[in-house]
């Protein structure tokens, strides 16, 4: 039976990050993919000009469409919004996953690569009470984990630690701490939860890292629609991005932060 993950999630109209990327990335890994749309944004590598929300009615008519058809196996939910797309969200996939169980990857989109914020100050508290509850795997950034918990950003290891444990308390049954905004010549993603275990490649200095976070949680839900664990999906899901983050530096696309190159083993380097 062929799997099936669907993303929840705001469009990206330059295809480097949301939608269009957790779509690139899902058929890269041999699974299909589906889409819920929270937002539309006008962006481009350099950043993002305009955001206007899907209607909270519209989200849940797209939840509804494709749960009524397609037999989901795995949910990447990124950008949502605001309070009400996310409450629109949250209630849904409750009464869905009641019926149907099937593992949630939570990327709690904030902050564009470009520095444009993508989540209203008063929707955190939301998020935090209404999905994390909800999720199998949370993947935030250092930022992004320090946001959801009121405190700064993680500087060592034992703090990286401290705040997903902290996280865990929340309600996801395991928390991947990404580790590119750390220091040093080694990135570090470590997760925490059902097992515990560490993620390591050299630090790739480029400015092609567009849809970085967008494409690691669908990498790591396309292995969970597939049946494999969190650990497993997750350890391929880190290769993969490397590799496309290493092949991104030749593969030029717009003139700011370009886009990880999603099909790297599959088309030809130009």
């Amino acid at each position: 039976m062929q799997a099936i993950a669907l993303t929840i999630a705001g469009s990206d109209s330059s295809g480097g990050a949301g939608i269009q990327a957790d779509l690139k990335c899902f058929s890269a890994l041999g699974v299909y993919g589906a889409s819920v749309i929270t937002a539309i944004t006008a962006q481009n590598t350099r950043g993002v000009e305009a955001i206007e929300a899907v209607s909270p009615g519209m989200i849940a008519a797209q939840i509804d469409a494709v749960f009524d058809d397609l037999n989901i196996c795995a949910i990447k939910i990124g950008m949502v919004g605001g309070v009400d797309a996310i409450m629109t969200v949250a209630a849904r996939l409750r009464r869905r996953l009641a019926e149907r169980p099937v593992p949630v990857v939570l990327d709690p989109v904030m902050i564009a690569k470009s520095g444009d914020v993508l989540l209203p100050h008063d929707a955190v508290a939301a998020l935090r009470t209404q999905l994390l509850p909800l999720t199998t795997l949370l993947t935030p950034n250092l930022p992004e984990a320090g946001n959801l918990l009121g405190r700064e950003v993680a500087r060592s290891v034992d703090e990286t630690r401290h705040q997903g444990g902290a996280l865990l308390v929340l309600g996801p049954r395991n928390v991947l701490m990404k580790g590119g905004h750390a220091e040093g010549e080694i990135c570090t993603d470590l997760l925490l939860g059902e097992v515990e275990e560490a993620f390591s490649a050299p630090r790739i200095r480029t400015k092609n890292t567009h849809g970085t976070g967008c494409s690691l949680s669908s990498a790591i839900a396309a292995g969970l629609a597939e049946g494999m664990s969190v650990p497993e999906a997750t350890r391929r899901a880190h290769d993969w991005l490397h590799n496309a983050i290493l092949a991104a530096e030749n593969f030029h696309i717009g003139s700011g932060h370009g886009p990880v190159h999603h099909f790297h083993a599959m088309w030809s380097q130009r």
